[in-house]
């Protein structure tokens, strides 16, 4: 299957001396960084695994075949 890129919003806030970084489309993305760096890595990797792992839920709740999967389209 072929990779397809999607583009977030990623939100970074500096509190004291961390930085918290969170997805704003999707809750439950959010991690956290002593730099603004390292609160970008982490954040992409939150993004990616909670991407893969709602992506498998499909397959381990019954498979697609007891599935409905199709694109939708919001205008914001």
């Amino acid at each position: 299957m072929a990779k397809v890129q999607r583009e977030f919003t990623a939100v970074y806030q500096k509190h004291g001396k961390w930085y918290l970084a969170w997805i704003e489309e999707i809750p439950g993305v959010n991690t956290q960084g002593k730099t603004l760096k390292e609160a970008k890595e982490n954040l992409r990797d939150a993004l990616q695994l909670i991407l893969e792992i709602n992506r498998g839920l499909g397959k381990i709740e019954g498979g697609y075949q007891r599935s409905t999967r199709e694109p939708i389209t919001v205008s914001l």
